[in-house]
C-alpha cells in the first residue's frame, strides 16, 4: 500500500502542478499583468504550503531543527534540483525574462536571514522583521502589477503558451484551487509513504529528514516547474523558484517564529546556510548575464545537489 500511495502522490503532484501553471498563466492574461508576478505571489505561496505546515508543526512539537532544516534544505533543493531536473527535459529560455529585481530581493532576503540566524534564535522579533520584509516585497510586486509592467522582454503581443483568452473566470479559479489543494496533498502522500518505505528498509530518521522531508517539501515546486518548462513558460518556472524561496525565508520562518522560538544549530551557520546562499548566487548567469538554463546546466545543478547530499550525510 505505501508504494501505491507514493505513486498516487506523485501523480497528484504532476496534475496539480499542471493545473496551477494553467491557472496562473490564464489569470495573468485575464488581469493584464505578467505571469511572473502571479508566479511570485499565488504560485509561490501555493507551492510553499507544505513547508509552512511542516515548520509550524515542528515548532509546536518542540523540534525547531526540523523547522529550520526544512526551509534551508528546501531552498537549496529549489535551485539545484527544482531547476536542474526540468532543464534536463527542456531548455528553459530564462534569457527572455527580466527577473533581476526579484532575484536581488531573494539574495537580500537570504542575507537578512543569515544575519538573524547569527543571533542564535528566531524569536518573535526576528519573525516581525522577516514578515516586514515580505510585506515590502509583496507591495513592490503589486505596485508593478498595478502599473502593468511586463517582467519579460519577449513580444508583448504574443500570448503565452497555454493561455486561453476565452477561458471563463470560474475555470481559472478551479485550476488555481485544484493546484493549491493538490500540491500539498500530493506532497504529503508521497513524503509520508516514502518515509514508511524507508523506515521498513532500516533507514535512520536523520537520513529521512535530510532527504525525504527537504526534497518532499520541494516536490510542489518541482512539479510546477517541470510543467512550466514543458509548456515553455520560463517566467513561471523561474518566478516560482525565486518566489518560493523568498516565501520560505520571510513568510514561513517569520510565521513559525511567532508560534514559538526556533533555535539555530551552530552547524547551520557553519555550512548549510552558506550552501543555500551559494546555490542562490548560481542563478546570476541566468538572471544578470542572459543565459538560458540548458541541459548542460541541468546536469551541473543536479550533480551539485547530489554532492550536497553526500556531504550532509557523511
Amino acid at each position: 500500500m505505501p508504494w501505491l500511495l507514493s505513486i498516487l502522490g506523485l501523480v497528484i503532484l504532476l496534475l496539480a502542478g499542471d493545473a496551477l501553471v494553467k491557472g496562473a498563466v490564464n489569470l495573468s492574461l485575464r488581469l493584464g499583468v505578467p505571469a511572473l508576478i502571479v508566479s511570485l505571489t499565488i504560485v509561490a505561496f501555493g507551492t510553499s504550503a507544505p513547508e509552512l505546515l511542516i515548520s509550524i508543526k515542528a515548532v509546536l512539537d518542540n523540534a525547531p531543527g526540523i523547522a529550520l532544516g526544512n526551509v534551508v534544505g528546501s531552498n537549496t533543493a529549489n535551485i539545484l534540483l527544482v531547476l536542474g531536473i526540468p532543464a534536463l527535459l527542456a531548455t528553459m529560455h530564462t534569457s527572455e525574462c527580466d527577473t533581476r529585481k526579484t532575484f536581488n530581493f531573494m539574495i537580500a532576503a537570504s542575507v537578512l536571514f543569515i544575519g538573524l540566524a547569527s543571533r542564535g534564535v528566531f524569536d518573535w522579533l526576528a519573525g516581525l522583521v522577516l514578515l516586514g520584509g515580505l510585506a515590502y516585497v509583496l507591495f513592490d510586486q503589486f505596485s508593478e502589477a498595478r502599473n502593468h509592467r511586463n517582467a519579460c522582454r519577449g513580444d508583448d503581443a504574443e500570448e503565452p503558451e497555454g493561455a486561453d483568452p476565452d477561458m471563463p473566470g470560474w475555470q481559472i479559479g478551479l485550476f488555481l484551487l485544484l493546484g493549491l489543494i493538490g500540491l500539498p496533498l500530493g506532497a504529503s502522500l508521497l513524503v509520508e509513504n516514502a518515509t514508511i518505505i524507508a523506515t521498513a528498509y532500516g533507514v535512520s530518521d536523520t537520513v529521512i529528514g535530510l532527504t525525504l522531508v527537504a526534497v518532499g517539501t520541494s516536490l510542489p515546486e518541482l512539479a510546477t516547474t517541470v510543467m512550466a518548462a514543458l509548456r515553455r513558460q520560463a517566467d513561471v518556472a523561474l518566478g516560482n523558484v525565486i518566489g518560493s524561496n523568498m516565501f520560505n525565508l520571510l513568510a514561513i520562518i517569520g510565521i513559525a517564529s511567532l508560534v514559538g522560538p526556533i533555535g539555530v544549530d551552530p552547524e547551520f551557520l557553519r555550512f548549510d546556510l552558506w550552501v543555500m546562499l551559494g546555490a542562490s548566487l548560481l542563478l546570476i548567469p541566468f538572471v544578470h548575464l542572459g543565459r538560458d538554463i540548458t541541459r548542460v546546466w541541468g546536469i551541473v545543478l543536479s550533480a551539485l545537489y547530489a554532492l550536497y547530499l553526500v556531504l550532509v550525510l557523511m
